[in-house]
This record gives structure tokens, C-alpha cells and sequence, in this order.
């Protein structure tokens, strides 16, 4: 059934929903040569996230079938991965399966995170020489089995494509990002509404759940942490689709959507951020322990005396972090930075002179006393 669920997933193009966006025929193909245990992400480990928790409290049944399809003659090495406490890791283990309870920090959810927690290791990135999918070792020699992990939503998809074909999966969506998804939407009105949508319907619509995007608002925030700012103005010309969003550095990718508080600075919300980020480093290599809390600590700089030098730091700090780190957290940081840097750069020179533009339009002194 494996291989012939391979086939049918290459011929549908299902990709993964945790974000990467990788071929899931791909990753099952190399999980079923190198005989590799599942992990089955329902952590909703981004900023803003809770679709994870949606398929585990609405489609538990279906999520299962789909894990168990991808793993038919290794069963009892399926694991579900979800943060320790939740209720979602509650749903999972009333339900008599084998969960991996994980710390709520922003890089335990990561890919190969969870794969050294579930070999009895810390919850932390490990560098990876080759696809852990192979199995190998770490940096520091322990042995890793083989093992793949796939985000919740993309295992509940599996399900559904078995039961209705690759047609089905491809009568949504685009022809580059085919296939139904699902997206939280965060804003005003609501807070962790699941869209169950598709690429190249209208951002609109989706932000319409959520009481749409005030007209004081400067942008949303599309990816979360790891993710990137567009203009609010951009907005209604728009499709949920990597086409359309790329133009702003952004994607489809783990389907996460902030409407910024029109209540709430801009640069206070990007210190809010930044300031998270600072402290979810693993510890271990030098883009997370150093580059981002140096990044977070310039910009709370520039939230108390603001200036053109500490903006021009800022920007160099975030061009430094992609690339360097055991995992992808720095890089996805130093987007972020980059983003807001880019977007809210009339803003940002405004607090350098010495106001702020308030809801409403109102002008309010930043001047420190």
C-alpha cells in the first residue's frame, strides 16, 4: 500500500503543511527504503498557529488512518508529537496513542528537535549532514534511526487523498500549490480561527473571519515569527498564494496570519517578537545564542531612544543571520527583522524625529524626557 500511496502522492503533489513546503512522495519514498519510524508534528509550534490542535480535536480518526498509511508495517513506532500539557497532547493520549510530549519553545518543534527527543536526546535542532530520514548521527556521534516527521495536517491529507484520489487534492488550489489547506487567522475580532481553504483565494476573504484589516492598520503579518510583513494597502490585491506573497518575501508556508492591532505600535509589536525570539535559542550555536538577542536588544534600544545608527545596526544584525544556525530559526528571525525593517520604514524614520503615528492618525511625542 505504501509504495502504491507514494505514487499516488507524487501524481497529486501533496507538499508538506508544517511550512517547508517539501514533497511529501518524496520524504515517504525515502522513509519506506531506509525503514523509518514516524513522528507525526502536531505542535503548532509558530507564532499564531493552532491548526495542529484543529485537526487533532476535529479529524483525530482521519489523522490516525493517514499515520497508519504511511507506516502500515511499523505501527507501534508511531509517535504525535504535541507541546507537554496541551490539550491536544491530552486528545492524543485519551485517545490510547503514543505521544511525545514536547516543551513549549519556539525551535522544540523543529524537524530534527523532535527527532533527538524522541532517541532520548534534548529537544533541541541538530546539524544535519544528511537527511535524518536516512538516519546517521549527531554532531556529537550518538546514533539516529532512521526517522521522518510530518506535520499533522499533512498526514490528515494523506487520508483524505486515499479515500478520494489525486483529482480530488487537485480540483483545489493552484496548479504550483495544489490541494485543500488549512490556515490560522488571527485579528481584532478573533483569535486562532481554522480556515480550511485553498491557494489563490483572495487574502480578503480569509481576513474577513477575523474582522478584516482596519483602515489604520500599516500591515499584517503573514508566517509568524519566520515570516514577513506586507502592506496593509497591498492587501486587497492579493491571493493566498506564494505567487502572489513572494512579492513581499512571504509564502503559504505554515499558514499563519496576524492582523497587527491597530491599538498597538509597530515597533512595539516587532519588540514583542524579537524579544520572544531572544530567549527560545537551543543554546548551541552562535547565530542563537548571540546574533538573535543582540538583534532583539538593538531594537528594544531603538523602542527607548530611537535613532538612524541603531537602525542601520539592526540591519546589519538581521543580513548576519541567515545561513549560520543548526536549523532555520536564525533564518527565519533575520527575515522577519529584515521585513519590518522594509515595511515599516516611514514609521520607523518618523520615532527617529521624534513621533510616532497613533491610531487614528493622532501624533504622539517619543521623544525620551
Amino acid at each position: 500500500m505504501s509504495e502504491t500511496l507514494a505514487l499516488l502522492l507524487r501524481d497529486a503533489g501533496l507538499t508538506g503543511r508544517g511550512g517547508a513546503g517539501f514533497p511529501t512522495a518524496v520524504k515517504l519514498q525515502a522513509a519506506l527504503e531506509h525503514h523509518a519510524r514516524l513522528i507525526v508534528n502536531a505542535c503548532d509550534g509558530e507564532i499564531g498557529a493552532a491548526k495542529d490542535g484543529w485537526v487533532v480535536e476535529h479529524h483525530l480518526d482521519e489523522l490516525v488512518h493517514g499515520a497508519r498509511l504511511l507506516s502500515p508495517r511499523r505501527t507501534s513506532t508511531i509517535r504525535y508529537a504535541a507541546h507537554r500539557g496541551s490539550p491536544t497532547a491530552h486528545r492524543l493520549r485519551g485517545a490510547g496513542l503514543s505521544v511525545l510530549e514536547v516543551p513549549a519553545r519556539y525551535v522544540s518543534s523543529e524537524e530534527s528537535s523532535l527527532i533527538s527527543l524522541a532517541q532520548g536526546g534534548l529537544a533541541r535542532p541538530m546539524t544535519k549532514r544528511t537527511p535524518f530520514v536516512q538516519g546517521g548521527r549527531d554532531s556529537s556521534g550518538r546514533r539516529i534511526s532512521p526517522t521522518v516527521v510530518l506535520n499533522a495536517e499533512t498526514v490528515w491529507r494523506v487520508a483524505q487523498l486515499a479515500d478520494r484520489g489525486a483529482g480530488w487534492l487537485r480540483s483545489f488550489g493552484t496548479a504550483d500549490e495544489p490541494g485543500p489547506r488549512l490556515v490560522s487567522v488571527n485579528g481584532s475580532a478573533a483569535r486562532g480561527a481554522v480556515l480550511d481553504t485553498e491557494a489563490g483565494v483572495p487574502l480578503t476573504d480569509l481576513l474577513a473571519v477575523v474582522g478584516g484589516v482596519p483602515d489604520d492598520v500599516e500591515a499584517i503579518l503573514v508566517g509568524g515569527l519566520g515570516g514577513s510583513f506586507v502592506p496593509a494597502g497591498a492587501v486587497p490585491s492579493l491571493t493566498w498564494s506564494t505567487a502572489d506573497l513572494s512579492r513581499f518575501g512571504a509564502g503559504t508556508g505554515p499558514g499563519v496570519v496576524e492582523v497587527v492591532a491597530p491599538s498597538e505600535c509597530p515597533v512595539a509589536f516587532v519588540d514583542r517578537f524579537l524579544t520572544y525570539a531572544a530567549g527560545e535559542s537551543a543554546g548551541q550555536c552562535g547565530p542563537c545564542m548571540f546574533g538573535v538577542p543582540a538583534l532583539a536588544a538593538d531594537w528594544r534600544a531603538f523602542a527607548e531612544r530611537p535613532s538612524a545608527a541603531l537602525l542601520q545596526s539592526i540591519s546589519a544584525r538581521a543580513g548576519l543571520l541567515p545561513g549560520r544556525g543548526a536549523c532555520r530559526f536564525p533564518d527565519g528571525v533575520g527575515r522577519f527583522a529584515a521585513s519590518a525593517l522594509t515595511v515599516y520604514r516611514e514609521h520607523l524614520e518618523g520615532h527617529v524625529v521624534g513621533y510616532c503615528l497613533e491610531p487614528r492618525g493622532r501624533m504622539a511625542d517619543v521623544l525620551p524626557s
